[in-house]
């Protein structure tokens, strides 16, 4: 067996080099603008004004007062938002997806807070809570309150807030999750649907026993897409409350690294408060994939 020479050799080392020559750039990019910040915050997270190490960082950010408040209001946002949120948009989707007469133009229609940027809906959405705000007026016009009787959306208690900033964040999320389930369903072969009322089905029984599991994977998409997006809200809060009045946890990123930038300590607080935040999101991430059976269904697969 003669030997392979040396321009074959040199052939198949660029086939084999191709698949890594393609990529190259988005390694590089990620690289540069994900890993890199990513390893540069973890490491200033460690560090004292000065330069030296310490874990006195993290045990400030424990120790704020805002901490315990800022934890707890984002694990009710991302509670109640993500559950409110899944639900509405799956009955939208399925909703769409029977195809009835003017279901496009309800598509779109259903689409327009999706496209909205984040300020503008915080703008559109401050305009109308104030006392002489359009929400007011359309109650007023619609005989539900008396023009004396203006509700004040923005005061009252904490979980009040917190309502008011789950509903106005499900009004500008919910589509995008339908658009993603909306496209799962449409992926799902009619045939299957159809023998499932063949086989004497009714509609509850075929949505549980049939479409449910076959949405499963775009399910767990939607979920976690929405979950980590939910865990980083503060933009709307800000913009509605303020800082410090409603804390969460990016909102505390953003409060020290933007509205206090001139203090000894923010820059450290900042740092903690990132990796605490970065740490909670990739853990919700897994908690949720292994309690849908995502990592069981592979390795069933795998067997």
């Amino acid at each position: 067996m003669t030997a392979a020479s040396p321009a074959k050799r040199f052939r198949d080392l660029g086939s084999k080099a191709v698949p890594y020559l393609l990529i190259l750039p988005v390694v590089v990019y990620y690289f540069l603008f994900w890993l890199r910040p990513v390893l540069k915050t973890l490491i200033d997270s460690f560090r004292t004004a000065a330069g030296g190490f310490t874990f006195q960082n993290y045990i400030m950010v424990f120790t704020d007062p805002n901490f315990m408040p800022a934890l707890r209001n984002t694990a009710i946002i991302v509670v109640f938002s993500v559950s409110l949120e899944f639900i509405a948009a799956l009955f939208l989707a399925l909703l769409i997806n029977r195809k009835f007469f003017g279901s496009s133009l309800f598509l779109f229609v259903a689409m327009i807070p999706m496209a909205l940027p984040a300020v503008a809906v915080g703008a559109m959405w401050l305009t109308g809570l104030t006392a002489h705000g359009w929400m007011n007026s359309l109650l007023y016009y619609l005989n539900i309150i008396a023009e004396s009787h203006k509700i004040y959306w923005l005061t009252g208690s904490e979980w009040k807030l917190l309502a008011l900033i789950i509903v106005v964040d499900a009004w500008q999320v919910i589509p995008s999750v339908m658009i993603i389930l909306l496209a799962g369903l449409q992926n799902i072969p009619e045939e299957t649907i159809e023998a499932g009322y063949v086989f004497g089905g009714d509609y509850l029984t075929v949505l549980r026993k049939i479409t449910v599991p076959l949405l499963g994977p775009t399910i767990q998409t939607a979920v976690i897409l929405r979950l980590i997006s939910a865990i980083q809200i503060w933009l709307i809060i800000v913009l509605l409350v303020g800082f410090s009045r409603m804390p969460v946890l990016v909102e505390r990123i953003v409060y020290y690294h933007e509205e206090v930038p001139g203090l000894d300590i923010s820059f450290q607080m900042a740092s903690g408060y990132t990796i605490i935040v970065s740490l909670i999101v990739s853990t919700a991430a897994l908690l949720y994939l292994r309690a849908s059976g995502a990592f069981g269904s592979k390795k069933e697969a795998a067997r």
